[in-house]
């Protein structure tokens, strides 16, 4: 009987344990559903299509641009040049016409003008590369340059309309959809890492059909994909607009002229030149009702000023200036794997191949860095998992320092600007550095189709031993080890400071910020391509090595400012609190006291 009595229990404890077990299958098939069919989930998809789109299209025009140009670096750094440029006169305007528009209106004229220009510009790259030698004959030149300069025009409108759609998704769009900071934080960092997913795949899409096809059928892939994805994204946001009812609504509407006027009246109030300016905008606006044909121009014209004006002035008043500043000052690099990167060691022959894995092994690091950022920001909070991410970042960074001094770089300053190996080679042999001769001569032939453009023991003069072939080993591994490893530190960095502006930018004015962000970073690039232009050699690549350096380790001193100030200020607050608190006590054993 006791063992018949204690046999009840466990039968019935492993039927319960089984209908546990299932019932647990079907709480988290349930949840998966409904996750399937959230606006979470369709924003993450429609990230997915327009980041896959655009990693392709970045990493193939800079190489499409150095194949073009007999494998020079001068037309991507044109190609930057005029993007930042753009960027760095629309940005306010872009950020302002985000804001006073309706949120769908926005990302459906923006997803439209994205894609067809990229397409434009793929149809273009196509015509280049088929009818190269008869382009190249007409108007004695002149032809292949109009077709470059209308290349690269259509590219900018498409990034242009690109930086519109970033701004409008990443930065407003969101912040609703997610709710509280939390969720936020989650979905910054899922988004990062879908964008670091698509740098780690598309690359390597792109870059196999450039090496074992041509270049013409990857400029037909991404016309294709940029087709399918504009479609594909419209109805996913539709869908999105429709699940949040919050989108249909902009809330705290002050304008910029207000938001200008109010700190004029705080802050400027002592400055006499703010009233000028004013009285002179009036002035302007009065003279321009005379005439009424030239009048439309000139107030298109004078709007556009003051909102570039009072853009960079609230801007310049958000509490987070110092913060995306010091992000700003990241853009000034050439260890990014970008355009200057790709192209410089695309004409060094590295195959476009090779050079999608090392994209991607830069993407797998960035991604450990989303993890690092999410760990770090539960533990420690915003802004400390700030300061931790700059400190790793400049801390990987040493090791391209180190390259650049290590045996086998070709850092040498005696050599003069804009000087080519084969120029050398044709006074001195032996003066060029090993591999560049080898280079320049192998990808003047065209041999596009090998995974390395080289054969370092075939290509070496006899002189050189194999010491020396190590030793040029070493300065590459320096620079590749520290440029992947310090991903980590610089998408936590990122991360941090994406959250800090959409925490402590109002909702009115995110538009107008993050397009001033974007014409700040864009002045950041533009400067990088500038010193590019001014030294395109390779034996210069180590000066703007330790620039990028100096560049990175100043934004990270600007964000130590900001926290500092940010946490001083909380300091201040908590002990003002207790001061407060401990007032209204004693108080209140006064009132208490008198009472009795």
């Amino acid at each position: 009987m006791d063992f018949e009595i204690e046999e009840e229990p466990s039968v019935s404890t492993s039927i319960h344990h089984r209908s546990d077990k299932k019932g647990g299958c079907m709480k988290r098939l349930d949840s998966t559903w409904r996750f399937l069919q959230s606006a979470h989930f369709f924003i993450y998809l429609t990230h997915l299509l327009s980041t896959w789109g655009d990693r392709m299209w970045h990493f193939a025009v800079s190489l499409f641009l150095v194949e073009l140009y007999e494998n020079s670096l001068l037309l991507p750094a044109v190609f930057g040049l005029a993007v930042s440029s753009s960027l760095i006169l629309f940005g306010a305007l872009i950020g302002n016409w985000v804001d006073n528009n309706a949120r769908m209106k926005v990302v459906q004229i923006a997803l439209v003008i994205q894609n067809l220009f990229v397409i434009l510009c793929a149809v273009g790259f196509i015509l280049l590369f088929v009818y190269n030698t008869k382009i190249t004959a007409l108007w004695n030149g002149w032809a292949k340059i109009v077709c470059y300069m209308l290349v690269i025009a259509i590219g900018v409108v498409a990034d242009l309309a690109s930086t519109a759609m970033s701004i409008a998704i990443q930065r407003d769009w969101i912040i609703v959809v997610a709710g509280d900071n939390e969720k936020l934080s989650s979905m910054n960092a899922i988004m990062r890492q879908i964008d670091l997913l698509s740098k780690l795949l598309s690359p390597m899409v792109v870059g196999q059909i450039m090496t074992f096809s041509s270049s013409v059928v990857a400029c037909g892939f991404i016309t294709g994909w940029n087709m399918f994805s504009m479609c594909l994204e419209y109805l996913m946001l539709r869908k999105i607009y429709k699940m949040t009812p919050a989108l249909a609504q902009k809330g705290d509407k002050q304008t910029i002229e207000e938001e200008v006027s109010e700190g004029n009246e705080t802050v400027f109030k002592d400055h006499k030149n703010t009233s000028a300016t004013v009285s002179v905008e009036g002035e302007l606006i009065t003279n321009l009702t005379d005439d009424k044909e030239t009048g439309c121009i000139k107030r298109v014209l004078v709007s556009g000023i003051r909102t570039f004006r009072d853009g960079w002035i609230i801007y310049y008043r958000q509490p987070v200036f110092l913060a995306a500043l010091g992000l700003s000052f990241l853009y000034m690099t050439v260890l990014g794997f970008d355009g200057i990167t790709t192209g410089y060691a695309y004409a060094q022959g590295i195959s476009s191949s090779m050079l999608s894995i090392m994209v991607a092994l830069s993407a797998l690091t960035g991604l450990i860095g989303t993890m690092f950022f999410t760990i770090l920001r539960k533990y420690c909070g915003l802004i400390h998992t700030g300061c931790f991410s700059s400190i790793v970042q400049i801390t990987c960074l040493t090791l391209c320092i180190a390259s650049v001094f290590a045996p086998g770089s070709p850092l040498d300053l005696s050599v003069p600007l804009y000087s080519r190996a084969s120029d050398q080679l044709e006074d001195d042999p032996t003066s060029v550095y090993p591999t560049d001769v080898s280079n320049a001569s192998v990808m003047k032939q065209s041999s596009i189709n090998k995974f390395f453009r080289y054969d370092v023991t075939s290509q070496l003069p006899s002189n050189l031993t194999n010491s020396t072939e190590i030793r040029e080993y070493i300065s590459i591994a320096l620079y590749f080890a520290g440029a992947v490893s310090a991903r980590v530190g610089l998408w936590s960095f990122d991360l941090t400071v994406t959250q800090l502006m959409q925490e402590m930018v109002s909702e009115s004015k995110r538009g107008i910020v993050n397009g001033i962000q974007s014409s700040m970073n864009s002045i950041m690039d533009l400067l990088r391509f500038v010193m590019v232009i001014i030294m395109p050699a390779p034996e210069h690549f180590g000066v703007l090595v330790i620039l990028s350096v100096m560049f990175v380790s100043a934004g990270g001193l600007l964000f130590f400012c900001f926290a500092r100030k940010t946490l001083g200020k909380e300091l201040l607050k908590c002990v003002c609190m207790k001061e407060t608190d401990s007032e209204s006590n004693k108080d209140g054993k006064v009132v208490a006291e008198s009472f009795l």
